[in-house]
């Protein structure tokens, strides 16, 4: 399916990221795996999670090399996107992966644990896209065709909502944010933007979810990636702006904001007309199933 596409995977040292880089790998692509991660005994240097999967490629009879690079930091992010270029000539796909969690509530949350969560999950989808695109314009702009592809990673806990995940519910919200605008953009250069929005067990999730209960997992972290793989490849051309669900057997296409039911007059409205028409409208629209009920 991706036959000879060169491909950026960030966070693909481990789980999710890990089983992208390997499938794209097994439809042909060359892979760019990039991870910060150190070697298992924690020593750094060489055998880290990256060069694993590298290998790993290897071994299928695939074509892969390592980058450690910070998603998050610009300069990283540019050289992360001129390895695939100096190495395999042009990228075709990228695949923001990389994240962290640290779970909070609200009133308990330090500033760092916010800061840190946006800058991996939002920065660390914008500098990579940024460094992507600009190289993507350079072609299309030099009369190439271009079937470039952007895959980000969104969540359910950015679109629904999750207890103790404001800092992680903000950044994957606003990746869906950024996937929509960014695919605006990037049409022009023949570019596809999407998001994924993964149900999976990986090292951030462990102990949150369920273990297999009979022959499927719903929560193995391979069921995503052949979406993915999918969207990276030229078969999904005309697919722009979307978010996927994606868990076990099961791929959905999230339908987003939209105005649902609405009251409208032929003047402005006045204070104590609101409570009423509000109360009708909600009456009317679909309700997000993880809301608990209203405090009086």
């Amino acid at each position: 399916m991706c036959e000879g596409r060169v491909v950026i995977v960030t966070g693909a040292g481990n789980g999710i990221g890990r089983h992208h880089a390997l499938e794209f790998a097994r439809q042909g692509a060359t892979v760019v795996v990039n991870d910060r991660g150190v070697r298992r005994d924690g020593s750094g240097g060489s055998g880290t999670p990256a060069d694993e999967v590298v290998a790993e490629i290897a071994a299928m009879g695939g074509q892969a090399v390592a980058d450690h690079g910070d998603v998050s930091d610009v300069a990283a992010a540019e050289e992360m996107v001129a390895t695939a270029i100096d190495r395999f000539g042009r990228l075709d796909v990228l695949v923001n992966n990389a994240g962290i969690l640290r779970d909070r509530t609200l009133v308990n949350m330090a500033e760092e644990e916010w800061d840190d969560v946006l800058r991996v999950h939002l920065k660390g989808t914008f500098a990579p896209s940024r460094a992507a695109a600009r190289h993507w314009r350079r072609r299309a702009k030099a009369g190439e065709r271009v079937a470039g592809r952007l895959v980000n990673t969104s969540s359910s806990s950015g679109l629904l909502g999750n207890i103790g995940q404001s800092n992680y519910g903000a950044a994957k919200a606003g990746i869906a944010g950024f996937t929509i605008v960014a695919a605006m953009e990037l049409a022009p250069y023949g570019v596809t933007v999407n998001a994924v929005a993964p149900g999976a067990r990986t090292r951030m999730t462990e102990g949150l979810m369920a273990e297999a209960d009979g022959d499927l997992d719903p929560y193995d972290p391979a069921a995503i990636s052949p979406l993915v793989a999918w969207l990276g490849s030229e078969r999904s051309a005309g697919v722009t702006g979307q978010v996927f669900d994606a868990r076990g057997g099961t791929i959905g296409v999230y339908e987003g904001w939209r105005v649902g039911p609405t009251a409208t007059l032929p003047r402005l409205w006045r204070a104590e007309e609101v409570d009423g028409e509000v109360r009708k409208l909600l009456a009317q629209a679909v309700r997000n199933p993880r809301l608990p009920e209203a405090a009086g």
